[in-house]
């Protein structure tokens, strides 16, 4: 059996007296692409964050390749969130090109000669394969939002992460730009080999994208103490074909 790219062992976060995160126990296996639903404030974000190493838990341990990870970023992660997190004095070329410099010369973040051709190529064709080759010299203003996402989720894989996580990346697009980015980050998820963690708050996109739904929420409840209880992963479900053809089950969608 493949071990899993991800693990999370009796995994807890609290900050003082509150508990967002309790008792969160379950494995993520490579090329896998997870959909996290639930309600406002069940830790989907708090869960992402752990994983991108923003945080780190209070208790238990996340693992990535069996090594335990610690509280800070790292390239083999990448992270698109719902406002489009580019660099809005930088051409689009110059946004993805900016991280592949990052990576190679750390202290100038700068590449000059072939060095910096090879770097502008991957770029370019980086940019190309999320639809934005014709706009290489377009700054982030001169792009609609539809566009500005494509930029964020190039400059999130041009450096090759080992898991790309999307927090609600979709969720500030119109619906037909939205679709657009359904059929796109599905691609580029197939043709890259990815592990995807995605968090969104429409349980059909999660059910029509992913290949497994997480749904976080409390399992105990004190109305006196809402704080007192954590959320963890109250439903677990891998999809087939079958069950994305019958939309997603009633349980998924009270959780979602």
């Amino acid at each position: 059996m493949t071990a899993p790219i991800l693990q999370f062992k009796d995994v807890w976060v609290e900050y003082g007296d509150k508990v967002v995160l309790e008792r969160v126990n379950l494995s993520i296996a490579a090329g896998e692409f997870v959909s996290v639903v639930g309600p406002s404030g069940a830790g989907k974000s708090t869960f992402l964050r752990l994983i991108l190493g923003q945080e780190g838990p209070s208790r238990g341990e996340v693992l990535l390749d069996g090594t335990r990870l610690e509280p800070e970023c790292s390239p083999d992660r990448g992270v698109v969130f719902q406002r489009y997190s580019v660099f809005p004095h930088l051409t689009a070329l110059g946004n993805v090109l900016f991280g592949l410099e990052c990576g190679a010369a750390p202290f100038t973040a700068r590449l000059f000669g072939g060095a910096r051709r090879r770097a502008r190529d991957e770029a370019a064709a980086m940019l190309e394969a999320v639809g934005l080759g014709h706009s290489l010299g377009a700054y982030p203003a001169q792009l609609s939002g539809g566009m500005q996402q494509r930029l964020a989720v190039a400059q999130a894989l041009v450096k090759h992460p080992r898991v790309l996580l999307l927090d609600e990346p979709f969720g500030a697009l119109d619906p037909g730009i939205r679709l657009d980015m359904h059929e796109l980050v599905g691609g580029l998820w197939q043709e890259h080999k990815l592990t995807i963690v995605m968090v969104t708050h429409d349980i059909n996109e999660a059910f029509k994208l992913g290949t497994r739904v997480l749904a976080f929420d409390k399992r105990r409840h004190d109305p006196h103490a809402p704080n007192r209880y954590g959320a963890t992963a109250v439903y677990d479900v891998t999809l087939d074909r079958k069950a994305k053809a019958k939309g997603p089950p009633p349980e998924l969608l009270a959780a979602g």
